[in-house]
């Protein structure tokens, strides 16, 4: 019989503890990724799944377990050395500067290249050759900040795969991307594992997703890995019940034999108006995009609420963990009509709304044709990101233009969270004494 520890696997984690603090983050995780395999890692925010794998890249040291990337301890690899074994594609990378696109691929080469030396032709072909592997060679002479958000994170992924590793950590990567782009990314993602070899562990936060492209699915919950093993074994009713809270009910695609869960909508006789002192906000979002808003106006004291926001969406859970109300639709769906009433509901009663950067679909245009009607009956305000590139995903533009009719309106735009806090001070106080609620100069940007 063949030790266990002799199967030749590009990775393996073994009984780790990982601690920020006194807080321990991980608690004797193991796992292990095996040649040409897709896992998936999963769980609820703050579950430890970006700690694991920082953990896994040596960029945070467990206080206790080992770290094996290609038969050698992580520790025992410099950083270019490393560098050569796993990449790493972040949840979100910060892009200031308009390089060329082939420019920045290209840096994805840097371990690869001899001290004191510059780029070889093999390395321009390497990145050449990761260009065409997303479909942007056509693109390659473009600035980097003129892509779409798609086009951006299949770019990051082209620098990743210009790296040449056999062994691919993605955290989040469909993060800010509409259905298209999450199913084009990790298509891609699939293709190189089952034909290039690739190895790949993906943090997703989406289980229909990791059921429909994982090989593998580990979940983590408050650090502790909870299930690993096929997506059909896996991803069950009642470990969804036992980690994220949520009922659902497990079904299967009849032409693939995939299995995917259909959540349980809570009824809305649970959504309550948010109770106590002080000005209510109503904050529009998804796709993770309120979470930071909702989190900024708790500490300045609001009272808020949430909508619409897809059932497993970051920024329910985030509601969820702070008790405020959501008005919540099952993901990638529609927002029904229902739904949309119990939005408008909260939109009409609330003192002031703030409109997060979300990404804008047909399925969820409703969220913006609904603010139109408030502008100028009370504050609205704009929250735009500098990072989070396209927005508008509908066919004909139908979202920018609305934003754009909700700014000529009277809606309010600010670019980072105090800008936010100051807006709403000026604004609330406007509306409380009777003054007209025109923007002022400087809350443009």
């Amino acid at each position: 019989m063949i030790a266990v520890d002799a199967v030749p696997d590009p990775l393996v984690v073994r009984e780790v503890v990982a601690r920020y603090g006194e807080r321990t983050v991980l608690h004797r995780v193991s796992l292990r990724l095996r040649p040409g395999e897709f896992l998936a890692l999963t769980g609820p925010n703050g579950s430890g799944k970006t700690t694991l794998l920082r953990t896994i890249l040596g960029l945070e040291a467990p206080v206790a377990g080992r770290v094996i990337l290609a038969g050698r301890d992580v520790e025992a690899y410099s950083v270019r050395e490393r560098a050569r074994v796993v990449a790493w594609m972040p949840q979100q990378e910060e892009l200031r500067e308009n390089l060329r696109l082939d420019q920045y691929v290209l840096y994805g080469r840097h371990a690869h290249l001899p001290p004191f030396e510059g780029e070889s032709d093999r390395d321009r072909a390497a990145a050449d050759e990761a260009l065409a592997a997303v479909d942007l060679r056509a693109k390659a002479a473009r600035g980097i900040l003129e892509l779409s958000g798609g086009e951006r994170q299949r770019a990051v992924l082209a620098r990743v795969l210009a790296q040449a590793t056999p062994i691919l950590l993605l955290d989040e990567p469909t993060a800010h991307l509409d259905l298209g782009h999450q199913l084009d990314l990790l298509s891609r993602v699939r293709h190189l594992c089952r034909e290039r070899g690739k190895s790949a562990i993906v943090a997703l936060h989406d289980l229909n997703l990791a059921a429909r492209f994982a090989d593998r699915v580990v979940v983590l919950d408050r650090g502790r890995a909870v299930a690993d093993g096929l997506p059909r074994e896996v991803l069950r009713p009642e470990l969804l019940l036992a980690v994220w809270g949520i009922v659902a009910e497990m079904k299967e695609d009849p032409r693939t034999q995939i299995p995917y869960l259909v959540p349980v909508l809570p009824p809305s006789s649970t959504l309550r108006v948010p109770a106590g002192l002080g000005r209510w906000i109503h904050v529009v979002g998804g796709g993770g995009s309120a979470s930071p808003i909702v989190r900024h106006l708790v500490d300045e004291g609001y009272r808020l609420s949430v909508g619409v926001v897809p059932l497993l969406d970051s920024d329910t859970e985030v509601a969820e963990s702070l008790h405020i109300p959501a008005v919540v639709e099952l993901p990638f769906a529609p927002i029904s009509p229902s739904t949309r009433a119990r939005q408008r509901e909260l939109l009409a009663a609330a003192d002031a709304v703030v409109v997060a950067p979300f990404a804008v679909g047909p399925g969820n245009l409703a969220n913006l044709e609904d603010v139109e009607p408030i502008v100028g009956q009370k504050p609205v305000v704009l929250v735009e990101s500098t990072t989070t590139g396209r927005r508008d995903f509908t066919p004909d533009g139908a979202a920018d233009r609305l934003l754009a009719r909700l700014r000529a309106r009277g809606a309010v735009t600010v670019a980072n969270l105090p800008e936010l806090t100051g807006a709403l001070e000026r604004r609330l106080g406007a509306a409380s004494t009777g003054a007209p609620m025109t923007p002022g100069p400087r809350e443009f940007v």
